[in-house]
């Protein structure tokens, strides 16, 4: 089981170009970052499925860069590293990341970490990580029980996604949802707003990373189990 999607952050280039080269041929989507400081300004910087990332990196090095991660998302993060420390193995674990391999490392290992940590993250995903849609209190409930007020918009927003039922809600579904009419060329459509803030209500309340994903120029996804009662 591979993710669909895998940010790789290293500054090695080419490493990470044929790295990603035998991922895609595996069919996985990955995008390479070449410094901590390029990922975090990327637009889908928390919407990966899947991170794999250096310690030595300009900017934030791996272990912060793991640090900012975790507060955002729960997907694997695997550390593939030729820093020649003895504490990088305990420093990366209590950063957050699931599985650390010192370089030099042949791809097939990448991958057998990658497939074993997938897996588990998604086997725990999907037994502890369903979020629900309270309507009559207009509330979204995270999976830690935390209980989310909404606003008209923000519940708009969340009812799309349930009517989705897992697939991607195109950004015209949600411009429409929210009641705004069709912007003018190059003018903002409101939807990037109110993502943004639903999203800050409900890191407000609960420490875990709400699972949207956009997806570039189409819409977003939203990627955990989702009902309403």
């Amino acid at each position: 089981m591979l993710p669909k999607s895998l940010a790789l952050v290293d500054d090695d280039h080419e490493y990470g170009d044929f790295l990603c080269r035998h991922l895609r041929e595996l069919g996985v989507e990955v995008e390479l970052f070449t410094d901590s400081v390029q990922l975090l300004a990327s637009t889908d910087a928390f919407d990966f499925a899947f991170y794999v990332v250096d310690l030595m990196l300009p900017g934030i090095d791996g272990a912060n860069l793991i640090k900012v991660l975790r507060q955002r998302t729960n997907v694997g993060v695997l550390v593939v590293s030729g820093r020649p420390d003895p504490d990088a193995f305990s420093q990366v674990v209590a950063a957050g990341a699931d599985m650390y391999l010192a370089k030099p490392v042949h791809f097939e290992q990448v991958v057998a970490a990658v497939k074993a940590i997938h897996r588990r993250t998604v086997g725990a995903s999907a037994a502890s990580n369903t979020w629900t849609l309270d309507r009559r209190a207009s509330q979204l409930i995270a999976p830690d029980g935390v209980r989310v007020d909404l606003g008209v918009a923000d519940l708009a927003i969340i009812e799309s996604f349930v009517a989705a039922n897992g697939a991607v809600v195109e950004r015209d579904e949600l411009r429409r949802r929210i009641g705004r009419d069709a912007p003018e060329q190059n003018a903002p459509d409101g939807v990037t707003a109110t993502i943004y803030r639903l999203r800050r209500r409900v890191e407000r309340g609960t420490p875990l990373a709400m699972p949207l994903q956009s997806k570039s120029r189409v819409g977003y996804e939203f990627r955990a189990p989702l009902k309403a009662i």
